[in-house]
């Protein structure tokens, strides 16, 4: 710390403690000076203090996976307006095949400084993934929201769809429509909310099927094919593109949607009620586990007690013509959700 003073001090022109009276935001200092030795911080390569991030341009880092699969989309245009509103400005950092890695956008995001970084989807989802750079944001203790389930001992807030309760719905749909051979269609083995998933359709039915696959339309339509040679009749998917990927497996059989096959997807992302059928899906509350991401963050950006536990958000079941009663069976009395209309 000393040293750091002396640094500044000698590039600024002014005396060591003008400088730790900036960094712990004392008055007494005019602008010019403050805003000389926030600059020579930079130059030298110091982190500012937490208190002061917010003065260089108030900036957001929104790290995400891909931007193919529309829920990632629906999701930075919901974050990034409440940021604006909130006086942040938001950066989009989102991977690609062989360029720009998630821990790559963690150390960028550092060197600029930024105020806060809010993860969609990220390896803090995969149990088996380099979780390093979240270490590294720890570390500095840069405000940091992720949405949706992550690994247990990244002690950061999240905002995530109650996965239990998706799963659940979509069960007990299926099985007033009298389905019994209903398999899950989900993401990777160490992926947390495909696991959770699992887990509640496992409490469901201990005996449910259940398939793995990339967040593809070709992953679906591959683990599709595969269950569809087990008699299987209805698909709960962990995503709308894997659902699409189930109808398109069950047409190349010339087996028809929902007449043989019903289908349920996961988001509610833009266009499933312009599929042919319309999916039946589980929507995910976007604008509100959105806002809450950034509160969180905005909270701990402006070093307000914020609370680390998960905060859970209820899903939707949107009942559209993917669905229908199982073939040759005689549909068993429940209580029906309600349909959206949408």
């Amino acid at each position: 710390m000393t040293r750091r003073l002396a640094e500044v001090a000698k590039k600024v022109g002014v005396s060591e403690a003008t400088v730790s009276r900036v960094l712990n935001g004392k008055p007494g200092v005019s602008d010019a000076t403050r805003a000389a030795v926030l600059t020579a911080l930079d130059v030298l390569g110091y982190e500012r203090p937490t208190q002061l991030r917010g003065e260089r341009a108030r900036l957001v880092g929104m790290v995400m996976p891909e931007l193919q699969n529309p829920i990632f989309p629906a999701f930075a245009e919901v974050v990034g307006g409440a940021l604006a509103q909130q006086g942040f400005t938001p950066v989009l950092c989102t991977q690609t095949a062989g360029g720009v890695s998630e821990a790559d956008y963690v150390e960028l995001l550092l060197q600029q400084h930024v105020s806060g970084v809010v993860f969609f989807g990220g390896l803090y989802a995969q149990a088996e993934s380099p979780h390093d750079h979240y270490a590294r944001l720890a570390e500095r203790n840069l405000p940091t929201v992720l949405m949706n389930a992550a690994i247990d001992h990244l002690d950061f807030p999240r905002v995530s769809c109650d996965d239990a309760v998706a799963v659940e719905q979509a069960m007990n749909h299926l099985i007033s429509l009298g389905h019994q051979r209903i398999a899950l269609v989900l993401g990777p083995p160490d992926h947390v909310p495909s696991r959770r998933k699992l887990a509640a359709a496992r409490r469901v039915d201990p005996s449910v099927t259940v398939e793995h696959a990339l967040f593809t339309l070709e992953g679906g339509q591959a683990a599709a094919s595969r269950l569809l040679t087990r008699g299987i009749t209805a698909f709960i998917c962990a995503s709308d593109l894997l659902a699409l990927g189930c109808i398109r497996a069950a047409r190349r059989r010339r087996l028809s949607v929902p007449g043989d096959v019903s289908v349920i997807g996961y988001d509610d992302s833009s266009l499933m009620n312009c599929t042919e059928p319309p999916l039946t899906t589980v929507r995910q509350p976007i604008e509100a586990m959105g806002r809450a991401a950034v509160d969180l963050l905005a909270g701990e950006i402006s070093g307000a007690s914020v609370d680390h536990d998960e905060l859970f958000f209820e899903p939707e079941l949107v009942v559209r013509g993917s669905t229908g009663p199982a073939p040759h069976a005689a549909r068993i009395p429940h209580p029906e959700p309600r349909a959206a209309n949408a």
